[in-house]
């Protein structure tokens, strides 16, 4: 899978853009604050139909603009696709793939497939369970639709269960029928979480091992108040009966998915609480790298690696760890300068240069 053609109208500080994008690596150079990060902001929003650094999209719009355009070519082994996005200044936004209107987010995921590899992705060690839990869903919605259906449906019984303790007066055979629903949705998310876990470490400790130079083991765990893991919908019924009054007291559901955590241990120390700056790095690059293996393995292709401005911020072996690793792999890199890159660009490789959002020839 790869790009093989972004075009923008109206976006950030893009008035128009429409370039061809090599197959291998593509660099766009330039000082901050010239629009290279908008580039890569717009190709993951044509995966996942929002942003990676803002919730309102009304934000992508340039300046005064009433709509702004972002469309994706994009190259796959069975058939191509083309994903247009317009997005307008209420919010709202129109998807179509190869010019068939999309009417539910959830068709637009696994039509392009995107890793992205960001300074900020240090949250995903070092922030609250929230940030965790949404690496995690994002990574499943584009891998699997039924599991972007549980989570949906999970999250409208869960809102309405919440509306229903901030009653006065709580029929608690109500609550019952709202039980057995999140014990049923939230089963099938705690199972798909496991099995990507399950990977992640697969993958994630040979990835470690060649990062650290062998001196380093790398585990990661699922967190979760349902002890039963061979009977999940059981055991996340009778939690949620146990916590029922708890639940009323406080008015909100304490237990399930929603609170579910995962942890990065280091040599069995861990990262979060105890890991150094370097070792936190490490982790995320190993999560990132071992999210591209996940996706070759369970779609068979590929997806596009975006790595905004994070070699700079990454010493020499992780760094060589990148760049060796990503041959066959269509990456898109910003950077503000290609010194450390030269030794890894070929004939088939694009530069850019990016300049008050413009691609200057």
């Amino acid at each position: 899978m790869y790009i093989k053609r972004l075009q923008m109208l109206n976006y950030r500080n893009y008035k128009a853009l429409d370039i061809d994008l090599g197959k291998y690596v593509n660099v766009f150079m330039g000082d901050n604050a010239q629009g290279k990060t908008n580039i890569l902001e717009a190709m993951y929003y044509c995966a996942f139909a929002k942003s990676h650094r803002t919730s309102r999209d009304r934000e992508l719009l340039n300046w005064d603009s009433s709509n702004a355009y972002v469309s994706l070519t994009v190259g796959k082994d069975r058939l191509d696709k083309k994903i247009d996005i317009t997005i307008l200044k209420d919010g709202k936004k129109a998807i179509r793939i190869n010019k068939v209107k999309v009417t539910k987010i959830g068709e637009l995921f696994g039509n392009f497939n995107v890793v992205m590899f960001s300074p900020e992705d240090l949250k995903i060690i070092k922030d609250s369970p929230g940030i965790r839990r949404k690496f995690m869903d994002m990574e499943l919605c584009q891998l699997n639709s039924k599991y972007y259906y549980n989570l949906v449906q999970y999250n409208k019984v869960l809102n309405e269960r919440n509306i229903i303790l901030k009653n006065k007066r709580i029929d608690e055979e109500i609550l019952d029928i709202y039980d057995i629903q999140l014990a049923n949705y939230g089963h099938n998310i705690i199972i798909e979480r496991l099995k990507y876990i399950e990977k992640l470490n697969l993958y994630g400790k040979s990835i470690h091992k060649d990062i650290s130079s062998g001196k380093e083991d790398i585990e990661f765990k699922y967190i979760t108040l349902i002890k039963n893991l061979e009977n999940v919908k059981a055991d996340f019924y009778e939690l949620l009966k146990k916590n029922r009054k708890k639940d009323i007291e406080r008015r909100i559901t304490s237990v399930g998915p929603h609170r579910d955590d995962f942890s990065t241990l280091i040599n069995g120390v861990d990262t979060k609480s105890f890991g150094s700056q370097g070792q936190q790095r490490s982790a995320v690059l190993t999560i990132k790298f071992a999210s591209l293996k996940i996706i070759k393995e369970l779609t068979s292709e590929y997806p596009v690696l975006l790595l905004d401005d994070v070699l700079s911020e990454l010493d020499f072996s992780r760094k060589r760890y990148i760049l060796k690793t990503i041959g066959e792999i269509q990456t898109v890199i910003t950077c503000t300068g290609i010194e450390d890159l030269t030794d890894y660009l070929d004939e088939n490789s694009k530069v850019f240069k990016v300049k008050n959002g413009e691609i200057l020839n």
